[in-house]
């Protein structure tokens, strides 16, 4: 069988559909299944086991030069690339005009959601651009959202475990240290999933005083301003590493004691990894895009209450990665 799913975006979201390759291989063990998935992503998405061709879809790049020959060549060479296959199954989990567009570009039967769940994209024209649709229940994760629909494809249930696939021996820990670490998730594209600094700066001066590093990456300058000065403050034993790639993110959080951060790509490929992760909340979302399939994932927080400091202390002592009472 020939598959080719198409999720393009964002980070989260692309780390949320990795269980459906798992799935699609349980059902169909010789199944041979290509990505597409935007080019940025491109190192995440080949270390999930199972994936055979990672197709790179540019758009955000495309759009900043769209008179550009080079433009129009690379859109020819995705086109081409689409083409190249005759699948079996194309299924779009994503739910959005130019992915529908492109699961018809590609040669294959298309799939596609049936319906808008609750906080999720979903863009109803799409509907049109699909030769058959699955619907889900309006309040569903959004795990569970690709899963199911992978199933209804398959006309089969979904599967009582989860597996994200993620291929740790072919990720990048050149920059794990040797000593151990936690990694702080501070940044988020949202100023108000943010969580206080004066926090961060408290809870890493305990866990230094416990002998754990802490490693705070950053993905853009005003993220890495952060970190510097999250560092500044907490002193000796804090990290501030270059820029990360995503094999180098999935490295380095594997090689942790834990992560702890806001709701944001970084934590969500800690929560798929299964490692110990406490994730943050200001908004009544961790129903929606929280990790629920492992004990070492803990949820923090909602619309009316936001995560404390001692609330991620506890978390942590749950963990195992505190080891004693702190005031």
């Amino acid at each position: 069988m020939q598959v080719l799913i198409v999720k393009v975006s964002s980070l989260g979201d692309v780390v949320h559909n990795m269980p459906v390759v798992q799935d699609i291989l349980r059902r169909h063990p010789d199944a041979q299944i290509d990505w597409v998935v935007e080019e940025g992503f491109v190192g995440l998405v080949k270390l999930v086991r199972g994936v055979r061709r990672v197709i790179p879809f540019a758009l955000r790049r495309w759009r900043k030069k769209p008179l550009s020959a080079a433009t129009w060549r690379e859109i020819g060479e995705f086109r081409q690339a689409l083409r190249t296959t005759p699948y079996d199954l194309v299924i779009d989990t994503q739910g959005l005009v130019k992915t529908g567009l492109i699961a018809r570009t590609a040669r294959g039967t298309v799939w596609g959601l049936g319906n808008r769940t609750e906080g999720a994209s979903y863009e109803w024209p799409v509907r049109f651009l699909y030769q058959h649709m699955v619907r889900i229940a309006p309040h569903t994760h959004v795990v569970t959202r690709s899963r199911e629909l992978v199933a209804g494809v398959l006309g089969c249930h979904v599967p009582a475990s989860i597996d994200f696939g993620i291929d740790t021996d072919r990720a990048d820990h050149s920059v794990c240290s040797a000593e151990p670490y936690v990694v702080f998730v501070h940044a988020t594209s949202r100023d108000d999933k943010t969580w206080p600094e004066a926090n961060w700066t408290a809870l890493g001066r305990e866990l230094l005083a416990q002998g754990l590093g802490i490693v705070l990456p950053w993905g853009s300058p005003a993220e890495r301003s952060v970190s510097v000065r999250l560092a500044a403050a907490l002193g000796e034993g804090a990290i501030v590493p270059p820029k990360l790639s995503l094999p180098q993110v999935v490295g380095l959080i594997d090689g942790g004691v834990a992560t702890v951060g806001v709701d944001t790509g970084l934590v969500h490929i800690a929560a798929a990894l299964n490692r110990p992760t406490v994730e943050l909340y200001n908004f009544s979302t961790a129903w929606r895009t929280g990790g629920f399939w492992s004990p070492n994932i803990i949820n923090l927080g909602d619309a009316a209450h936001k995560p404390t400091l001692p609330e991620v202390r506890d978390a942590l002592r749950q963990l195992g990665v505190l080891h004693v009472a702190l005031a």
